[in-house]
């Protein structure tokens, strides 16, 4: 069963979902809620946004927008010397008024201090962060790696402030361009989770949900931290970039051994799963990919799908384990060193990505095949993954952002304008080094697995096919879509 959460808000209005016989509670967001804002940070006088990585940029000019006019300050906190304090100051973030300082500086001064820097940073300062906050104020996190490495090396918050997270279920620059293309429109921006960590006088819960509802969350739903970072980080290796990359390697070699151009085996792959198939799952759900490759289409599904589920299964099994365990959270730590004398390369030189570039170029993009193997095998991780979650209890609005809205609607996207090579290489350390530990396995398996028992024909498990169509999480989507985003995000 997933986790039986519950929470009250003083401020918002609170509605209940049912999803699958399991209720949650959530608060829709929108801009209606904006004048709540000052009651729901009552005590507040200054918000300290800490790094501007990927979701500092976007959380700092949300929140000043949605904040104008209530005197609350929102003011950026960066390491002296920055090259990013010139990028906070073009967005508006500047000494002269009081919004721009050093960011140690700006935790003393703040009462609430939203901790935004890289995972590896926040594992080597946050002591120093915790000392510097001062007795009573309010630390927000918006990932719980913080929490696992603590869990791993015996650490704990000082009894003298609150811990809050506001999750959200996408990429930094998701949440600045779904904010700013919906500002005429109420309701637009990517959902996140929330958790309460620690609440010592009675504010988290609202402190929490007034910073979820500032940066333009169309839904906010909860979660734990240590619920957050285990589905956060697997997913991350699993459907959201590891498992993605890896597929994508995978089918386009096997389309070009099977006699397509090298463009068209691109088409087949890497297009098909950033075009067509999510912008599908994203309207109408992962049945519907099924139901739109016809007759004979759903025959050649169902073969890459039974094959496929079974081995991907395996890997993400083990990717969960070493999440759970907290090895994954412990290599990232570890490679924080060996980075600083090897940087990580990137993955953009083979081929696949290297035609890719001229496929897009001069993309069409009604032209982009719906392959029904690549719908199979791509469907069949996502599901696997879905599996691998609900069987360690997630929250299913979690289990739903982290393996399938987040995926269609957020990161996608941004693969479908600018790349899948260009997302794996400009995502967070953490992400980076997750995929390409990962992506390999998923390649290998389905190559050395999958694909043989495909082409020799063997005997594939058929009850997979009726799992799939009768899975509770169908009715779990259904109903966490009507709470996406109301505008469907443009990217350049």
């Amino acid at each position: 069963m997933p986790l039986n959460l519950s929470f009250t808000s003083k401020v918002f209005p609170v509605d209940t979902i049912e999803l699958e016989g399991h209720k949650e509670q959530i608060v829709k967001g929108g801009r209606h809620l904006f004048p709540l804002l000052p009651k729901a940070f009552e005590g507040i006088h200054q918000i300290g946004v800490i790094g501007w990585g990927s979701q500092g940029p976007a959380q700092a000019q949300n929140l000043r927008d949605s904040l104008t006019g209530s005197g609350i300050k929102v003011k950026v906190g960066l390491r002296a010397g920055s090259s990013s304090m010139d990028e906070a100051r073009q967005a508006g973030f500047i000494e002269q008024d009081g919004t721009l300082g050093e960011m140690f500086e700006v935790m003393r001064e703040s009462d609430l201090v939203l901790l935004l820097i890289a995972d590896g940073a926040m594992a080597e300062l946050y002591e120093q962060v915790l000392q510097n906050l001062k007795p009573g104020a309010t630390l927000g996190l918006s990932h719980g790696f913080l929490i696992g490495h603590m869990k791993n090396v015996g650490a704990s918050f000082p009894d003298n402030i609150n811990v809050i997270g506001v999750c959200p279920k996408g990429m930094g620059p998701s949440v600045r361009r779904l904010y700013v293309q919906g500002m005429s429109v109420n309701g637009a921006g990517i959902n996140s989770s929330f958790a309460i960590e620690q609440d010592i006088d009675g504010r988290a819960t609202d402190l929490a949900l007034g910073w979820s509802v500032a940066i333009g969350s169309p839904y906010t739903f909860q979660t734990t931290l240590e619920s957050e970072y285990k589905s956060d980080i697997y997913g991350e290796r699993g459907i959201l970039l590891g498992a993605v990359h890896g597929i994508i390697e995978s089918l386009y070699q096997r389309f070009v051994s099977q006699g397509m151009s090298r463009e068209d085996a691109f088409r087949n792959s890497a297009e098909a799963i950033t075009g067509p198939i999510s912008r599908i799952i994203s309207k109408n759900g992962l049945i519907a990919v099924y139901e739109a490759v016809g007759a004979d289409g759903r025959r050649e599904f169902e073969a890459a799908y039974a094959s496929a589920y079974p081995a991907v299964k395996e890997i993400l099994a083990e990717i969960y384990d070493e999440v759970a365990s907290g090895n994954e959270i412990r290599s990232v730590i570890l490679a924080g060193d060996r980075l600083k004398s090897q940087p990580m390369g990137k993955i953009d030189g083979t081929e696949a990505w290297k035609v890719g570039q001229d496929v897009r170029a001069e993309r069409i993009d009604e032209n982009i095949p719906l392959n029904p193997t690549t719908a199979g095998v791509y469907i069949a991780t996502m599901m696997a993954q879905i599996d691998i979650l609900l069987a360690n209890n997630h929250p299913y609005s979690e289990v739903a952002n982290e393996s399938v809205i987040e995926a269609v609607d957020s990161l996608n996207p941004y693969m479908h304008a600018r790349g899948v090579s260009y997302m794996v290489d400009n995502c967070s350390t953490t992400a980076r080094l997750g995929s390409r530990k990962w992506a390999p396995r998923f390649d290998y398996i389905l190559t050395q697995d999958s694909y043989v028992k495909l082409d020799e024909k063997q005997d594939l498990n058929k009850a997979l096919i009726p799992a799939f169509k009768g899975h509770k999480i169908h009715q779990v989507i259904e109903a966490c879509a009507k709470l996406r985003p109301s505008v469907d995000i443009f990217v350049e």
